[in-house]
C-alpha cells in the first residue's frame, strides 16, 4: 500500500525549518518495508492571502476567491496520507502565511465534500484521517516551540486527522529544535555537522516522528480497506475509502 508523504515547510525562508524537514523526509524515503513517496513544499516565495469570510468557497464547491498559491497546496494536502509540518516560531505560533492556508483550508473543505453528505448533515467534514506530525524550531530554547506545535495539533484535530509524535524521550508532543541564539539560516545544519547534542536530538526526533507517521498511516489505510463493507455505509469515511480504492485499482 502506497503512502504519500507531503512535507510542508511553513517558513517564508529557506533554512533551519527546511533542514529538519528534509532530514525527516530523507529518513523515511529509504525505508524498504513500505511503498513511500515524498514531496517537499516550501512557503518560500509563495503567496497566501488571508481568509476574508466571504463564503465564496461555500457557493463554489470549495474554490477560493483569492488567486494565489492556495489551490495548489490544497490539492497536494488532499492527496497526501501523511503531512509533516516544519515551522519556525513566529510570535509563539506559526508564521502568518501558514495560518492563512490553515484558515482557508478549513473553511473550503466544508463545501469541497458537501455533495457526499445528506441534507441534515450540514456544516461537517469527512474523516480524512491523514496523519499529521509537527516540527518547530526557534532561536532560543524556550521561545514558543511547544505553543506552535500545539496550534498545529489543534489544526490536525479540526481537520478530522490524526496528530502523531515521535518516540520518548526525544519527542513529547512533536519535534522541537533551537539554534542556540544563532540567527543564521544554516545554524541547525552547521550545529548538526558539529555534533551538537540538542540538534542531533531534534534530527533524531524528526526522523522517528516521520517513521511513526508512516506506520500509523499504514494501519489506518489497511484497516479502512479491510473493513470497507462497513465503512462504505458510513458517509464520513467515503472520501478516504474512495481515495484508497483508486490507489489500489
Amino acid at each position: 500500500m502506497r503512502i504519500n508523504i507531503l512535507g510542508i515547510c511553513g517558513s517564508p525562508r529557506k533554512g533551519n525549518s527546511e533542514f529538519l524537514l528534509k532530514k525527516a523526509l530523507n529518513y523515511v524515503s529509504k525505508l524498504n518495508s513500505f511503498d513511500i513517496s515524498t514531496e517537499l513544499y516550501s512557503f518560500h516565495n509563495k503567496e497566501f492571502k488571508p481568509c476574508i469570510a466571504c463564503e465564496y468557497c461555500a457557493r463554489n464547491a470549495g474554490k477560493c476567491i483569492h488567486n494565489d498559491d492556495f489551490s495548489e497546496l490544497k490539492e497536494k494536502w488532499l492527496s497526501a496520507d501523511v503531512i509533516l509540518y516544519s515551522i519556525p516560531v513566529y510570535h509563539m505560533s506559526m508564521p502568518g502565511q501558514l495560518k492563512c492556508f490553515v484558515d482557508r483550508l478549513g473553511n473550503s473543505l466544508f463545501s469541497t465534500f458537501k455533495d457526499i453528505f445528506k441534507k441534515e448533515e450540514t456544516d461537517t467534514l469527512p474523516k480524512l484521517l491523514k496523519v499529521i506530525g509537527s516540527i518547530s524550531q526557534g532561536i532560543h530554547l524556550f521561545s514558543g516551540q511547544e505553543h506552535a506545535i500545539t496550534d498545529l495539533i489543534n489544526h490536525a484535530l479540526l481537520m478530522q486527522c490524526i496528530p502523531v509524535t515521535g518516540d520518548m524521550w526525544e519527542s513529547y508532543i512533536g519535534v522541537s529544535g533551537w539554534t542556540g541564539n544563532n540567527g543564521k539560516r544554516s545554524a541547525l545544519k552547521e550545529s548538526f555537522n558539529e555534533g551538537v547534542f540538542d540538534t542531533c536530538v531534534a534530527v533524531k526526533a524528526a526522523e522517528k516522528m516521520a517513521l511513526r507517521a508512516v506506520e500509523i498511516s499504514v494501519i489506518i489505510k489497511s484497516g479502512i480497506y479491510q473493513n470497507k463493507t462497513y465503512f462504505t455505509r458510513q458517509t464520513h469515511y467515503l472520501p478516504l475509502l474512495e481515495k484508497i480504492s483508486n490507489e489500489l485499482h
